[in-house]
């Protein structure tokens, strides 16, 4: 049953389902927590309590016209958390963007994380091409609307080959790219724009650490994940084939076996 909560200002809309250990899952751009479906339904199965939420912006949580920094929805995060009295370590995980926003959350929560899942993400920071392609992107976005972006980024998204594969997984990622507030995706864009460089905190982490790569995918290709997984101290890599930057939900079981072997272990 999706909740409402009022954090740092804005509602946050989540779902918060299954009991034990918390696990907190962090969706991408330009998405909303329903990416996380198949995970949520296999972590609460595996004992995990699994909390998704829609960053500010995206799905049914308030927009915030302007810029959204990582710290910004790394703060998001932790003020839900500390809503629901969570007062024990959390498993915290997400994707692409979510990833990055996970890794702010590891810079500032440290002690409050159990372990990380860092799944179709990069710790680089921003390039001066990326800064002004970003920048351009939002322009676009609040001119324009999603629906150009929907169309030019579904087969990057996903890989090529399963957009015709999978089209009930197809529909889903068209549908939450679309149904997505230009203002909120615009604000992250340049926030995203304007972030640090994670590779030295990446240097710190000394909590178990999963990271997941699709092999396919364009925009966060197996090299980012190798380049994670040789500055986090004992982590573990997972390359699922078949896949692009949406492992989670074009391939679900083998994204779900690596969570359960990661969580396992």
């Amino acid at each position: 049953m999706t909740r409402t909560a009022e954090v740092n200002g804005i509602t946050v809309s989540y779902d918060d389902a299954g009991s034990g250990p918390a696990f907190v899952l962090v969706h991408g751009h330009p998405f909303d927590r329903s990416m996380w479906w198949p995970q949520l339904t296999a972590l609460t199965a595996h004992g995990y309590r699994v909390i998704t939420a829609d960053l500010r912006g995206y799905g049914r949580s308030t927009v915030v016209p302007g810029l959204t920094t990582l710290e910004t929805f790394a703060r998001d995060t932790f003020a839900l958390i500390d809503h629901l009295r969570i007062e024990e370590e959390v498993v915290l995980g997400g994707l692409s963007m979510g990833g990055q926003i996970v890794m702010e959350c590891y810079r500032l929560f440290s002690e409050r994380i159990a372990g990380l899942l860092l799944a179709d993400t990069f710790p680089q920071g921003e390039t001066p091409e990326g800064h002004a392609k970003r920048n351009q992107a939002a322009d676009r976005l609040l001119a324009e609307g999603m629906g150009w972006y929907a169309t030019e980024n579904l087969s990057k998204m996903m890989a090529a080959y399963n957009v015709t594969a999978m089209p009930q997984v197809a529909e889903h990622v068209s549908r939450m790219m679309l149904n997505t507030s230009p203002e909120g995706a615009a604000a992250a864009l340049r926030g995203r724009a304007e972030r640090q460089d994670y590779q030295k905190v990446l240097t710190t982490v000394s909590v178990p650490t999963l990271i997941v790569v699709g092999r396919d995918d364009e925009f966060t290709p197996v090299a980012d994940a190798e380049l994670m997984h040789r500055l986090i101290p004992e982590s573990m890599l997972s390359v699922i084939d078949d896949a692009g930057h949406l492992p989670n939900l074009e391939q679900p079981a083998a994204f779900n076996a690596a969570l359960r072997e990661f969580l396992d272990q």
